[in-house]
Parts: structure tokens; C-alpha cells; sequence
């Protein structure tokens, strides 16, 4: 299953509004063959979608990407130049060099 670190329940919880939901996934693309994705929605797909929830914090997952992060923990880091989510994947062989994308 997918996890969460404190910073990045934290971090979202502040970026919604209730009712809000956040959705991530896996999508072709990106240097490595695969990249991650995170939005903002107000509804989800029970037909589609697997939904877990993090100290009130929705979380929906289409079944396909469940598979390619159900080891995976999100952070949010911050450093000098940037910040933001960074997704620490066990299940991934391969990323690349920015971290965006990934393969297994």
C-alpha cells in the first residue's frame, strides 16, 4: 500500500478544500518510460478508483497505478533551491536524474 510521510499529509491537507480529494497515479511518459502525477479532484470513480484515507486526507488511486505504488511512501522535502512531493518508489529499477520518472 501506499504511504504517506507526516510532511506530506500535512502538506496537502493545507492545498484542499473539504470535500476535496487528491488523486495520484502512474502514466507512460518521462525519460524513464513512466512518470507520477498528483491532482486536486472533487469526486472519485468506485469503479476505477481505490480510495485510501490518511488522518481525514482522501487519497484516490486508479487500480492500474495501485500496483506500481503499493510500495511506494510520499514525502515532501524541502531544500535550498526547490520543494515539493517526491515519491520514494522500492518497486522502481530505474529513475532518472531530476527523480520525475521511473521504470521496474
Amino acid at each position: 500500500m501506499v504511504s504517506f510521510t507526516d510532511t506530506a499529509i500535512k502538506q496537502l491537507s493545507n492545498s484542499i478544500d473539504p470535500g476535496d480529494f487528491i488523486r495520484i497515479g502512474v502514466r507512460g511518459g518521462g525519460c524513464s518510460g513512466m512518470s507520477y502525477f498528483m491532482n486536486i479532484v472533487t469526486e472519485f470513480d468506485e469503479n476505477i478508483d481505490k480510495l485510501f484515507e490518511f488522518d481525514n486526507l482522501k487519497i484516490c488511486i486508479d487500480k492500474k497505478s495501485v500496483f506500481m505504488l503499493s510500495e511506494t511512501i510520499v514525502d515532501y522535502v524541502v531544500g535550498l533551491s526547490s520543494s515539493g512531493f517526491k515519491f520514494n518508489n522500492s518497486r522502481a529499477t530505474n529513475t532518472c536524474g531530476c527523480g520525475e520518472s521511473f521504470s521496474c
